[in-house]
């Protein structure tokens, strides 16, 4: 760590100690909660909560990544771990899967595929994420009523809940934890709202432990010792493999949701956030937790916003974080055991409900109905199928919107504004044509996806502009969108030019960038095919016919555009 790094943390420890014990408070409830959600042992989450936080702030980029255990990810932790060999316990599956989501992560960070991250477009992600938030929602019902039911969809729900009856008692406890949490959330005191759920759950425990009120109501029950079990993963070959799927889906859903919210608060606190970076931070806090009795951990969004707000500036906030949960785990190992189970429910269904909304399903319907479609899609096959299903949806549907979006090259035809050197659509301005040259604007990349539908374009364009303003007599594309031309792209231009030669029309082209035309030259493409450059539309749109006035090809160096 260099001097100014050291000089920062002298700086804002204080400000990090705050934001540290404000963000504990929150994750206390939370790793507990989102532990027994997994179906593992309240102090699994405890556990996580501890080294790898401390393994983020060594590696990690963000000093306001809230890690630890996550709602999403314990749904799908659950499902991941529901089918497990004889012999094996859960909490030894949830070691060789953090383990797994470690080693995916780190060798992708090795072999820099952290752009991987954009194959999750918004919409999926968002579509996961709200379908999630209402399956675990739903999971938790039968807690809160004291029911045996049990299911990872609504359909394994609803069949179980026929047979799993359901108790008053649990459900008076579960109703009234609601309640509170619910009025908590109206308190216009911020600090008494978040101190809420860990009073509740002191508060549960004090009354389930000196009093009868909860007997007959599921408890946590009495917990091992929460010193922290150092160790190694079972290392059985066949777990690994079995376990191995579910790993790759939890990685990039705990990389793509822990980066979209830490770039998010990045650009609101004016940071530069390297992705690179975040992609290690996560992998080595995930095998810290297989190491150290701990599950699979990501970025959280409501405990990233609080250490925000708190005034986080370091990663140091992170090692205070993990400090006050060490202090937590000595306090409460005897409390844990009279904790009803309806009350740590009703804190993970109160949470997870905060965050759900239906405008960005709207917002996305009335913007891009094919996105919105989208997102539909995947909630719905989280909620009805499963969460790798889900995850392999939103990524298949991602590329293929992009692929649709791509497939065919927009092609404008363009004219001058009047009185201006200033170029638009013919459809959308009042413009000036020449009848001896076809103005057009290519609006996107000529890449693999989109190469074979430019000649078809540009001739249809050709044709519009020969019914409506007269016979021209050459072709000038206005380049300066296009920022990149492969090998695919190149030859379609080549196509495009023998197809107007045919028509007895010349190819143009003008303002085509710096990178693309050290490429065109590198292989004298513009010379072999006699295409005119000019470095503006402008002069392309007035030269005659028979105009040999310089080209960029004699005027200018590689690059200088």
């Amino acid at each position: 760590m260099n001097a100014a790094a050291l000089t920062g943390l002298r700086a804002h420890w204080r400000t990090d100690l705050m934001a540290g014990a404000v963000v504990a408070v929150l994750l206390i409830p939370q790793s507990l909660a989102y532990a027994m959600l997994a179906g593992l042992p309240p102090q699994v989450g405890l556990y996580a909560s501890l080294l790898p936080l401390l393994a983020y702030a060594a590696l990690g980029s963000s000093p306001v990544l809230g890690l630890g255990p996550v709602a999403v990810l314990a749904l799908m932790i659950a499902q991941a771990l529901g089918s497990l060999p004889a012999g094996v316990s859960i909490t030894d599956g949830a070691l060789v899967l953090a383990a797994e989501v470690g080693g995916v992560m780190a060798l992708a960070a090795l072999l820099r595929l952290d752009a991987l991250a954009s194959l999750l477009s918004v919409p999926a992600l968002r579509g996961f994420e709200n379908g999630a938030t209402l399956m675990i929602a739903a999971s938790q019902l039968p807690v809160l009523l004291g029911s045996r039911a049990a299911g990872f969809t609504l359909p394994e729900l609803a069949a179980s809940a026929l047979h799993g009856g359901w108790g008053g008692l649990s459900t008076l406890w579960g109703g009234a934890a609601v309640g509170l949490l619910l009025l908590a959330r109206r308190l216009r005191a911020a600090t008494l709202s978040r101190l809420a759920p860990l009073a509740l759950l002191v508060a549960a425990m004090a009354l389930s432990g000196l009093t009868p009120a909860a007997d007959g109501v599921a408890q946590v029950g009495a917990l091992p010792s929460l010193a922290l079990p150092l160790g190694w993963p079972p290392l059985q070959a066949g777990l690994w493999l079995q376990l191995l799927p579910g790993a790759a889906l939890v990685a990039l859903m705990a990389f793509v949701s822990s980066l979209a919210v830490s770039e998010s608060l990045a650009q609101r606190r004016g940071e530069k956030l390297r992705p690179a970076a975040e992609l290690r931070g996560l992998a080595a806090a995930n095998l810290v937790a297989a190491v150290s009795g701990g599950m699979p951990v990501a970025g959280s969004f409501s405990r990233s916003i609080l250490l925000h707000e708190a005034g986080s500036r370091t990663r140091l906030s992170l090692v205070f974080v993990a400090g006050f949960m060490l202090l937590a785990m000595a306090l409460l190992a005897a409390p844990l055991a009279h904790l009803p189970k309806p009350v740590l429910a009703a804190t993970i269904v109160v949470a997870v409900l905060g965050g759900f909304s239906l405008r960005p399903y709207r917002d996305a319907w009335r913007y891009a109905p094919a996105e919105g479609l989208l997102m539909l899609a995947v909630s719905a096959a989280v909620l009805l199928w499963s969460v790798a299903a889900a995850l392999a949806l939103g990524v298949v549907g991602s590329v293929a919107l992009l692929l649709q979006r791509t497939a065919r090259p927009h092609v404008a035809r363009i004219g001058r504004v009047p009185g201006t050197q200033h170029f638009r659509n013919v459809e959308r301005f009042a413009v000036e044509c020449r009848p001896e040259v076809v103005g057009l604007r290519v609006d996107e990349s000529l890449v693999f996806t989109n190469a074979r539908g430019l000649v078809d374009a540009v001739l249809a364009q050709v044709q519009a502009h020969r019914e409506q303003v007269g016979a021209p007599q050459r072709v000038l594309l206005l380049m300066s969108p296009v920022n990149h031309i492969d090998f695919s792209g190149l030859t379609a231009l080549q196509e495009l030019h023998f197809a107007l030669r045919a028509e007895g029309l010349r190819l143009e082209l003008s303002e085509v960038k710096g990178p693309v035309l050290d490429r065109l030259r590198a292989i004298a493409w513009p010379e072999r095919y006699e295409v005119s450059l000019y470095l503006s539309h402008h002069e392309g749109w007035q030269a005659g016919e028979q105009s040999l006035r310089p080209s960029l090809a004699d005027q200018d160096a590689p690059g200088q555009l």
